[in-house]
């Protein structure tokens, strides 16, 4: 699925993943390819996501901290998750 996280500061994160896991507000929740659409609330936390091929140096930032070539974990204060066709994108605080 194609990911986006989105700051109001800048772009964090764009690129294919296996798998995210969110923490919604009732607690983390995992969604995969081909999930069905979902609009969620978001709480602070970690997004874990495993990525479809390893993180590019130019997908690097001070954001994302690499727990493996093809999983990568990102803070956040809250905020909101939608995923609709495949595509989830991430505002987040």
């Amino acid at each position: 699925m194609k990911l986006e996280i989105i700051t109001p500061e800048s772009n964090v994160f764009s690129g294919e993943a296996k798998a995210v896991s969110l923490p919604g507000l009732d607690g983390i929740f995992q969604v995969l390819n081909n999930h069905a659409p979902v609009i969620s609330a978001l709480k602070k936390g970690s997004l874990v996501v495993e990525l479809e091929q390893p993180l590019t140096e130019d997908q690097k930032n001070d954001f994302i901290a690499l727990e493996s070539p093809e999983k990568i974990s990102i803070s956040i204060n809250g905020g909101v998750a939608e995923l609709n066709q495949n595509k989830l994108i991430v505002l987040a605080e």
